[in-house]
């Protein structure tokens, strides 16, 4: 059995990983776009890589998360919201640019 396999059938998996909930899609989705702008590096393969076009469908997919969860979200995730497309538009204008 591999090391993943004795630490899914261990439970580990579990305990490692962070709740699921709407901050961190968010997050993570982010985090996809400041990789595919060459901001951060990518953890599989240790190298920054400019992937403009899918960061800029990255951005276009949290807006869309915005746009039909409007009226759903707490206060702090609709700000979490705000915060990071604005982020993100101003990494991609400075790295595009």
């Amino acid at each position: 059995m591999s090391e993943t396999e004795n630490a899914v059938a261990g439970g580990q998996i579990d305990k490692e990983l962070p709740p699921l909930d709407f901050s961190t899609l968010i997050l993570s989705l982010s985090t996809s776009v400041l990789m595919n702008l060459g901001v951060v590096e990518n953890p599989g393969t240790n190298t920054k890589e400019k992937e403009p076009a899918v960061a800029r469908q990255t951005i276009d997919l949290i807006e869309l998360l915005k746009e039909k969860t409007k009226g759903n979200l707490i206060e702090q995730e609709s700000k979490l919201l705000d915060d990071v497309l604005a982020e993100l538009r101003l990494w991609y204008v400075k790295t595009v640019a």
